[in-house]
């Protein structure tokens, strides 16, 4: 029986009994490149945000705060430009002109890599700002006043917080990268899409190819979005906390529950 003569299902069937092996290996390349380019771009992102929400400490000097003026302008430029275009030219923009310019020829991975993770990186910047300015500024000012410089202040005390807050905005990313990858097809990276452009085109069956390829992509983003949703559970913590206090006053912290039968506490 040819391929012309099967039916819908014994065509998709037929594709995943022949191509199983070229559409395995496509979807571990874009799920390679979408964790790690997640990844990447939340360490460009957690970067840029903390620059984009210092302040100039009060007696700074014109310079420092010109300097700080001024790179905060470059980091607004990218997070604009890189927000404000498809990823798809900044690919083609990305891979053929360092090629032509600079006569740099990078490979499948490093360009994929790059790319997205540059892409990622300015979505994640203003993602860590808000979750920056989130956090009430009384933590900041009592941080502060304690002798915490600003670096000290992030890490101990605002980023901890901010973290959770933007976490499901990183497990969105991560979704959008599984699915932005098929992008880099157009810089010759043989992923998921590809692999469905090259069955489809061997076979003349578009439908049933973007049918396999769907369901593919679905079974990845499903997944992920589960094991996100399940890190942000167990981030939140239990419902119940017992304070951590030497004070003998205080040991009866967190001994308090509310009775659901009865409607009060004990």
């Amino acid at each position: 029986m040819t391929i012309s003569q099967m039916n819908f299902f014994q065509r998709m069937w037929y594709i995943l009994q022949r191509y199983s092996g070229s559409l395995l290996n496509g979807a571990a390349t874009t799920m390679i490149i979408a964790i790690v380019c997640t990844l990447f771009g939340c360490i460009i992102g957690f970067a840029v945000g903390l620059v984009q929400t210092t302040e100039p400490k009060k007696g700074s000097g014109i310079i420092k705060k010109s300097l700080l003026k001024i790179v905060k302008w470059i980091l607004d430029a990218y997070v604009e430009i890189f927000r404000g275009t498809p990823m798809m030219l900044q690919a083609a923009f990305i891979y053929y002109g360092m090629a032509q310019l600079f006569n740099i020829n990078l490979s499948m991975w490093s360009a994929a890599i790059l790319i997205v993770s540059i892409n990622t990186g300015a979505y994640m910047a203003e993602t860590v700002r808000g979750g920056i300015l989130s956090i009430d500024k009384g933590q900041t000012e009592g941080a502060k006043a304690i002798g915490m410089n600003h670096v000290q202040t992030m890490m101990r005390v605002i980023l901890p917080q901010a973290l959770r807050n933007i976490m499901p905005q990183i497990g969105n990313n991560l979704i959008i990268n599984i699915k932005d990858t098929c992008v880099l097809s157009i810089i010759g990276t043989v992923e998921l899409f590809f692999t469905f452009k090259s069955i489809s085109g061997a076979l003349y069956t578009y439908f049933e190819a973007a049918t396999v390829t769907m369901i593919i992509y679905f079974i990845l983003t499903f997944t992920c979005s589960r094991i996100l949703r399940w890190i942000e559970n167990k981030m939140d913590g239990p419902a119940n906390f017992d304070l951590a206090t030497s004070d003998t006053l205080a040991f009866t912290s967190g001994m308090t529950k509310y009775n659901k039968t009865t409607g009060g506490t004990h």
